[in-house]
């Protein structure tokens, strides 16, 4: 089976009631705890590459070890650019063969936001490919996405009928109250997702694929784990997954996890290491961080997306 887009995927997703999981990958570890969990439980799978992992592991490695997952599982696999700053960024993407690109102009004004977002969604028609695009901005950072808390924004439900009609783009990323990388809310908070703006913004948008960006849950497991054997991380609280369930199971079909997987794999690596100081194989640490995170994977496909089952 090639390499998919997500079009059917999100169709089947949205009027199923789950989403597809959308894992970020780096290298062959990493890749493969992800859809050796996929494989097992029978899930469709959306692997994701941002610029800085293009950067960091070569855009033609990443692209072979999808490739080769593809061939290993049998399972329908979307190769997805992650935060497209521009449109060479998206282009150079589409002609290496990427399914699906994103492309993130939401920093911009509205106007601006909506013509870029065009320019990328017609060559990716042209080609074959889907676009997802985002409207409202998202606390936090991820690779190069920083944004602070106060130039963050909600999605206003009012504008999304309009960027979509103008921009053709097949899903949107909106902003409801998660947050990128594993610093997201201050522990004694509770984190509230607005569900009245993806509620607002559903019925505005009947039947069309929404995605939401910074849904880890930031297990305080490894968080803990991390902290005892070295690190120093402050506490922090995550997406909590009965809200990204919620989500789900209305118009949400994608949902993006990236930081559970470093804090599985980093929490478990620092603990071979302090079990066993003199170990210098990597095959050796990496085993079990591998083992970590189709662990996590698992848990997120049956107990958060529930899109086991659902590949074929």
């Amino acid at each position: 089976m090639p390499l998919v887009t997500s079009k059917e995927m999100f169709e089947k997703a949205y009027h199923g009631g789950y989403a597809i999981g959308a894992f970020n990958v780096n290298n062959m570890e990493i890749i493969q705890g992800i859809t050796e969990a996929a494989a097992d439980l029978k899930a469709p799978l959306i692997l994701q590459v941002s610029k800085g992992a293009r950067a960091y592991a070569n855009r033609t490695y990443l692209k072979k070890l999808v490739e080769a997952a593809v061939i290993e599982t049998g399972l329908p696999i979307v190769l997805h650019l992650d935060h497209g700053d521009s449109f060479e960024t998206c282009r150079s993407c589409i002609e290496d063969g990427f399914t699906s690109v994103m492309i993130d102009a939401s920093s911009k004004p509205f106007a601006e936001n909506i013509a870029i977002t065009r320019q990328v969604v017609e060559y990716a028609h042209d080609h074959g490919v889907v676009v997802e695009a985002e409207l409202g901005t998202l606390a936090g950072i991820e690779d190069e996405v920083m944004v602070s808390a106060e130039a963050s924004s909600y999605t206003r439900p009012e504008e999304v009928e309009e960027f979509v009609a103008k921009t053709g783009c097949d899903s949107l990323a909106i902003a409801i109250g998660t947050s990128h990388g594993a610093y997201k809310f201050k522990p004694g908070t509770k984190p509230q997702l607005r569900f009245d703006v993806l509620e607002e913004v559903s019925r505005r948008l009947p039947g069309f694929p929404i995605v939401l960006h910074g849904s880890s849950s930031v297990p305080q497991e490894f968080v803990e784990k991390i902290n005892r054997y070295g690190g120093s991380m402050p506490g922090a609280i995550g997406v909590p997954e009965d809200q990204l369930r919620r989500a789900a199971a209305l118009s949400v079909c994608k949902i993006n996890i990236d930081s559970d997987l470093r804090l599985a794999m980093t929490a478990t690596i620092r603990q071979y290491f302090a079990e066993h100081p003199a170990d210098f194989d990597p095959r050796q640490y990496l085993k079990p961080a591998r083992a970590a995170i189709k662990e996590m994977v698992a848990h997120k496909i049956v107990d958060v997306l529930g899109c086991d089952g659902k590949a074929f």
